[in-house]
């Protein structure tokens, strides 16, 4: 059984969807950030660094956190999504890391600068805006020909996913990417990513998400 330590944000979706994907057993636990549960010592022994998601698997005794990681881990224990060969395998992985070290980071601060900031910066709106934009457009390029990013579907599209489905949030738009949308159609419309996106539920933490696997864990 796999325990997951998330919230209902883009990198706690990878987790969830990839959970979803393998068809592993898990439970979740919602963090509060409202609380900052993510900082108390208990949990700072699973995450040093205070975030989520992370994952204790009881099966091996291993506890992995940043979400990329998870991925990857999750991937070379079911064997799936992420392949063997070294060419492939390197081919996912550099898309992972343009997402874990590109659209994660720019789209993430738009968010910010976008929608929560306590004053309006313009330039800095703009910056972020303007990078992610650029990202999303390497990707467009990316899968004008190609199916999926890395070629097959694979934990490069897991990471990237969330991302993209709320580029509106961020204030981005996409009309004139229509490869990007051809790919966030494609994987929204599968079944294991559609329940992945709900764990865990918004805004009604006594909601369980009658397609998941996962079930909230008991504190």
């Amino acid at each position: 059984m796999i325990e997951l330590f998330t919230a209902g944000t883009p990198n706690g979706r990878k987790a969830t969807i990839m959970l979803e994907e393998t068809g592993l057993d898990y439970q979740y636990r919602a963090l509060d950030f409202g609380t900052q549960e993510q900082k108390e010592p208990w949990y700072l022994e699973i995450n040093p660094n205070g975030r989520i998601p992370a994952i204790v698997d009881n099966e091996t005794g291993i506890t992995v956190f940043e979400s990329g990681a998870i991925l990857i881990y999750l991937a070379e224990k079911t064997g799936l999504f992420l392949p063997t060969d070294t060419a492939s395998r390197s081919q996912v992985i550099q898309w992972l890391m343009f997402q874990m070290g590109g659209v994660g980071p720019m789209q993430g601060q738009a968010h910010v600068f976008y929608r929560y900031a306590p004053e309006t910066i313009p330039y800095a709106i703009a910056r972020y805006q303007t990078e992610t934009m650029r990202l999303y457009t390497v990707l467009d390029t990316q899968l004008a020909d190609h199916e999926f990013i890395a070629g097959d579907y694979s934990i490069a599209d897991m990471a990237t996913y969330p991302w993209v489905a709320q580029h509106e949030w961020a204030g981005v738009d996409i009309t004139d990417l229509e490869h990007l949308q051809r790919w966030l159609q494609a994987v929204g419309n599968r079944p294991a990513v559609s329940c992945g996106m709900q764990v865990p539920p918004p805004d009604d933490a006594n909601d369980e998400i009658k397609c998941a696997r996962g079930r909230k864990m008991l504190v």
